[in-house]
C-alpha cells in the first residue's frame, strides 16, 4: 500500500508510530523510499528495510521519534556496507556520532550511569531507552 499521497506528502495512517511523531521531512523520506522500494521489490520486509535505511541516513531515533542528524551518512557499521553486509544495526541510533553527541542523547533520555559508559555502551543504552519509549507511547 503506498505511503505517499498524490501531492508527495506522507500518509500518516500508513506510517510507523515513531514516524507519526517526527518531522514532516522524515515522514516524506521514509514514505517515498518505501514506495520506490515497493515498486522495485514488492510490498513487505525488503521495502520497509529500504525505507528505514534511507531514513537513518539523515535521521536518528531519539526516544519515540526521529530527529535530523547533524551530519548525514550511515548510522552504523551495517549501514556502511551493502545488502547482506556483516554487522549489527543500531536500531536508529547514530552509532557513528561522537561520544559527546551520544552522551547528550543519553542525557535527554535520562539513561542512568551514562557518565561512566563507553561509546558502545551508550549506543546500547540509547537503543534500550528508545525501545522503552516507543512501547510506552504506542
Amino acid at each position: 500500500m503506498p505511503k505517499t499521497n498524490k501531492d508527495g506528502s506522507a500518509k500518516k495512517s500508513e506510517l510507523p508510530s515513531t514516524l507519526k511523531k517526527s518531522p514532516a521531512k522524515a515522514q516524506r523520506t521514509f514514505a517515498k523510499a518505501h514506495d520506490s522500494a515497493a515498486e522495485s521489490y514488492g510490498e513487505g520486509e525488503r521495502a520497509n528495510r529500504t525505507a528505514y535505511s534511507a531514513l537513518k541516513h539523515s535521521y536518528e531515533k531519539v526516544g519515540d521519534h526521529w530527529e535530523a542528524k547533524d551530519d548525514k551518512g550511515p548510522s552504523d557499521k551495517k549501514a556502511e556496507g551493502t545488502r547482506g553486509s556483516a554487522g549489527e544495526t543500531a536500531g536508529g541510533v547514530d552509532a557513528n556520532a561522537s561520544k559527546s553527541h551520544l552522551y547528550d542523547v543519553a542525557k535527554r533520555l535520562d539513561v542512568p550511569g551514562r557518565s561512566n559508559m563507553s561509546k558502545d555502551e551508550l549506543v546500547k543504552a540509547i537503543q534500550k531507552a528508545n525501545e522503552r519509549e516507543t512501547r510506552k507511547n504506542r
